[in-house]
């Protein structure tokens, strides 16, 4: 199964609440409440989005934290690699001598490409879209590339 963690899921949820705050500068408190999430994984998410180039951080007493970047231009990929790391389905599919079944697997290169078109649905996803209201099962999320 494929699943994305709970502190990617809660950086998303983060990330929504940035941008429905139209550019102002909110506190980790205040983030932390908005997304009914506890104050420290508020905080954890927020170094690595600050650090990945997401989110600017302000000191200072009326400090906090603002978007870098428009909603639309923020993919939810760019989101997962600062939690994650790299997209891949596999450690082979991105970094050599991970595996000890690597000199004897041929799979390495297929692995990679079904990596590659992974990552790119997810970065045909803004986090605009995410944003927007759920669509019904007949309204899927506009994913732009998938082809190889």
């Amino acid at each position: 199964m494929l699943r994305i963690s709970k502190m990617t899921d809660y950086a998303i949820m983060v990330m929504v609440e940035l941008n429905a705050s139209k550019g102002a500068v909110l506190s980790a408190q205040a983030l932390a409440e908005r997304s009914n999430l506890e104050l420290p994984t508020v905080s954890k998410v927020l170094k690595l989005l600050v650090k990945y180039g997401l989110v600017a951080s302000y000191r200072g007493p009326s400090g906090g934290y603002s978007m870098t970047q428009d909603a639309r231009d923020i993919s939810v990929a760019s989101i997962i690699a600062a939690i994650e790391g790299p997209i891949a389905m596999t450690e082979c599919s991105v970094e050599e001598g991970l595996c000890a079944q690597e000199a004897m697997c041929s799979l390495r290169g297929n692995w990679q490409r079904i990596s590659m078109a992974v990552a790119r649905a997810m970065e045909g996803v803004s986090l605009a879209e995410m944003a927007e209201p759920p669509r019904t099962a007949r309204e899927p999320l506009r994913i732009t590339t998938l082809n190889a």
